[in-house]
């Protein structure tokens, strides 16, 4: 039987009402949730799929998330299939059944309408802390799974509308912050709630054959257009290597290997080559390391291809078994964002062989965690605080990087200085911009942030979850890397570096300074303008030094104006003996 042709302005309608449906849902989460790092991190993310599990639309959240849902339905429709009911609601945080990494617990609420299962409403939360061995349950020196906290394999939080006291109680013996936790579980409801509501509006007004249609369409619309940009780029084999320092344990390099094939309208992503799994908790489940190279590729194409199914068809992601990128149990992976941050970086890296004006320079290095857990002297009430400071984009074909903002894989947010030090015994001493922090370029790199902490209780453990220290960001085409991050404890006395993965106990007044790195540079720095130099040197981005020894700027003696003349002849010599 034929389909049926879709109406060009209903299709409009539906798609549109997709997107408000889950850009409400977002909003229904930093509204409603209880821990910062949910609220004012925004370390969260929502989706909505058809009753057979393919996403429909999703929220501008953490993209990071979001390609790891259809393996996550798929293990949910697998273990309730046809038993699911109308008030039902599933969780999961399990890497190796469906999850990512223990904090971040999904929920899933089936939607149905008159009897009948539509679809289901999605959200995930990355919670404050679900117990472990460290405050805030993502340490990168676990050496296994059990270390990490409490694991939760699919189960109904509501069953026909019951809430599962049991498994409510055993979730608040084993966190830290059960309040905080419970709370914002109760916000993932509410909002998985609202997508419930107006997607079963929906199917009312069009009725459930016709949306199935629209939604069909939808998602083929998604392929159509995925496959079109892909037809038009160079068919063949593109690779690129990019490292993670170590793993917290080892400083032996970690090499993340990844082979793009462009075969017609197909691509084939294969991370053959990359490094076994490690002893430190990096590792990456395979529904994340797809996840980071679904978002990868689609920063490469057009904006109006819609976020839903019809894009996955149209990429094929292999990582062999054992590897970094496909652990098997019992590896740790409560630090595995930091390993997808570099899929993200590897898989630009060779995206840029073939679409170079729509890739930029390598970042940041994606978020760096700083985490600190512990209990007040007095009331012996727990504090965890969990920041994950986001810093510098890099160069790009026709802009400089910017800086400040969340790395492109991540839609989060810096928490305000205002709300760490009312909620946690710490101090912010210094937030700002690191100088000569950029790689230099025709486009440079953004500048990474400094954020350094005093703490103020009695004692505390600190977990630091950093990298792109030994591997500082790689620039391309001619630019330069971005400096390399730096971790330091009591800068202002002995002022110990630190290494860029590491848990320990410090004390009262112990000061932490994070020194992100910065962005890699676009192009020649040769050819950079000596107008946007001297913005960047009004700005005190750079100093004098740096843009004499990187762009070739010659100034006039005894000023900080530049000799135009001195600086071409320096410009072309420069470039002669290239």
């Amino acid at each position: 039987m034929a389909k049926q042709a879709q109406d060009p302005i209903t299709f409009a309608v539906i798609k549109n009402a997709l997107d408000t449906i889950v850009d409400d849902m977002a909003y229904a989460v930093m509204r409603t949730a209880r821990s910062p790092i949910v609220r004012d991190v925004l370390d969260y993310s929502v989706t909505i799929s058809d009753r057979r599990g393919r996403i429909l639309s999703q929220a501008k959240t953490v993209a990071l998330h979001l390609g790891a849902v259809p393996d996550a339905i798929d293990v949910v429709i697998a273990r309730f299939g046809e038993t699911v009911a109308p008030g039902d609601v599933i969780i999961l945080n399990d890497p190796y059944e469906g999850g990512m990494h223990l904090p971040d617990i999904f929920m899933f609420k089936p939607i149905f309408v008159a009897g009948r299962l539509q679809g289901f409403s999605v959200v995930i939360a990355h919670h404050c802390d679900v117990g472990g061995r460290v405050p805030g349950s993502n340490a990168s020196d676990s050496t296994e799974i059990f270390q990490e906290g409490l694991r939760i394999p699919p189960m109904k939080l509501y069953d026909k509308g019951v809430l599962n006291e049991t498994l409510v109680a055993i979730i608040r013996k084993n966190v830290r912050l059960p309040d905080l936790v419970i709370g914002d579980l109760e916000a993932q409801y509410a909002t998985c709630n609202i997508g419930e509501r107006e997607l079963g509006r929906l199917v009312e007004h069009y009725g459930e054959a016709e949306l199935d249609g629209y939604f069909d369409a939808l998602i083929d619309y998604g392929e159509q257009l995925t496959r079109k940009a892909i037809s038009s780029w160079p068919d063949g084999d593109y690779g690129f290597t990019d490292y993670i320092d170590g793993d917290g344990f080892s400083s032996e390099a970690i090499p993340i290997i990844c082979k793009i094939t462009v075969a017609g309208d197909h691509l084939y992503v294969d991370f053959t080559g990359s490094s076994l799994q490690v002893k430190g908790a990096i590792n990456s489940t395979l529904s994340f390391t797809k996840s980071s190279t679904y978002l990868s590729i689609r920063c490469a194409l057009d904006a109006d291809v819609p976020n839903n199914a019809g894009v996955y068809r149209c990429i094929t992601v292999t990582a062999p078994e054992g590897s970094v990128l496909n652990p098997m149990m019992p590896a740790a992976v409560a630090a595995r964002a930091l390993t997808g941050y570099r899929v993200v970086d590897t898989v630009l890296g060779a995206l840029s062989k073939i679409v170079p004006a729509k890739v930029m320079a390598a970042g940041e290095g994606g978020n760096t965690v700083l985490a600190f857990g512990g209990y007040d002297k007095l009331t012996r009430e727990p504090f965890v605080l969990v920041d994950m400071i986001n810093g510098a984009w890099g160069g790009r074909a026709t802009k400089d990087g910017i800086e400040g903002v969340t790395n492109p894989s991540q839609n989060l947010s810096n928490l305000p200085i205002e709300t760490l030090e009312a909620r946690y015994p710490l101090i912010m001493e210094a937030y700002g911009f690191r100088e000569d922090s950029g790689g230099a370029g025709e486009h440079r790199g953004g500048l990474g942030l400094v954020r350094q902490y005093r703490l103020l209780a009695e004692e505390a453990v600190l977990q630091i979850r950093a990298d792109r220290h030994d591997h500082p960001p790689y620039g391309l085409f001619g630019g330069k890397p971005g400096a390399p991050s730096r971790n330091i404890l009591d800068p202002d006395g002995s002022m110990k570096i630190l290494p860029s993965k590491i848990t320990r106990t410090i004390g009262r007044d112990f000061v932490v300074r994070h020194e992100q790195a910065g962005g890699g540079g676009y192009g020649d720095p040769l050819k950079r303008s000596l107008e946007r130099i001297r913005v960047d040197l009004a700005n005190e981005k750079f100093t004098p030094a740096f843009v004499e020894a990187h762009y070739g700027v010659v100034f006039v003696p005894g000023s900080l104006t530049i000799d135009e003349t001195a600086t071409h002849a320096r410009r072309a010599q420069a470039r002669a003996s290239q």
